[in-house]
């Protein structure tokens, strides 16, 4: 079982021997990088690439790591229990499984995403040490002990936004989704559009590499906002020749797509100003 990328997904080398060892070694593969460089959209083309089923676990600040094993719904066992439902009498009708308890209990094998880790409180990661080491964890209110039937292919995800536990990052194995080149680049934008031309693309991508490299700006475009600003090329029908005739303006075309917050507005409106001044 080795995964080689997908028509809709451009793999680096790099990428796919770290998805493999994670799979060789079967341990998590903990992938970081940028926002929109493609992480959580990686564990969808693993598992289309493999002909697997993926489980999505999407983490929020308000997450905790027991409600991906199961949560115990005492309060409504309470209330059945005052009306007299004999429901009651099961305590595992107040079960509810988590996305780890469903991953371990198929009877094939699954990707299971754990998306954006690092939103989490700090101890999350801590909290699914020993389940995700052992593939198992017990469940106190039934005293069973769930244990996964075939092992899952762990994929987890992070923007860096926290530092993760040493005890955590010692049981993965870790990527870095690095931005792609140019070249790579090319062929991502291929995949989402197929018929720009070869000049307009060249054109677009090297005033989008400028805005990215520009000193002081506080967020970088990313690989999915620049497919999104080549969307709206495309529909306003413009060419190489309209972003060339922009040359003495520092702020690119539609910048919104790439810009997402006033001081880097600011900063290409105050290069645009002095461009402007040394041209007079």
């Amino acid at each position: 079982m080795r995964f080689q990328g997908t028509d809709d997904y451009i793999a680096t080398q790099d990428l796919t021997i770290a998805v493999n060892a994670a799979i060789t070694l079967q341990r998590p593969l903990l992938v970081k990088g940028e926002p929109g460089t493609g992480k959580t959209e990686l564990a969808r083309q693993v598992a289309e690439g493999l002909g697997l089923p993926i489980i999505e676990w999407t983490v929020k600040s308000t997450t905790r790591a027991q409600q991906g094993l199961y949560e115990y719904d005492a309060v409504g066992r309470l209330r059945d229990s005052q009306l007299g439902d004999e429901r009651v009498n099961d305590v595992s009708n107040y079960i509810r499984r988590g996305k780890l308890w469903e991953a371990f209990d198929r009877d094939d094998r699954c990707v299971l995403l754990i998306d954006e880790i690092d939103k989490a409180d700090i101890e999350f990661p801590n909290d699914l040490l020993q389940e995700l080491d052992r593939m198992e964890f017990h469940v106190y209110e039934t005293n069973e002990t769930v244990r996964a039937r075939v092992r899952p292919i762990v994929i987890i995800t992070s923007n860096n936004e926290k530092e993760l536990p040493d005890a955590f990052l010692r049981r993965c194995f870790f990527h870095y989704i690095q931005f792609p080149d140019m070249e790579t680049l090319k062929k991502i934008v291929a995949v989402h559009h197929p018929d720009i031309k070869d000049k307009l693309l060249t054109v677009a991508l090297t005033k989008f590499y400028e805005v990215r490299e520009q000193q002081g700006l506080k967020k970088k475009p990313s690989t999915s906002e620049v497919i999104d600003w080549l969307k709206l090329l495309l529909a306003e029908d413009l060419s190489a020749e309209d972003l060339r005739r922009d040359g003495g303006d520092a702020l690119p075309k539609l910048h919104g797509a790439l810009l997402k917050n006033e001081q880097d507005v600011a900063l290409f409106e105050r290069l645009a100003f002095l461009k402007r001044r040394e041209g007079r």
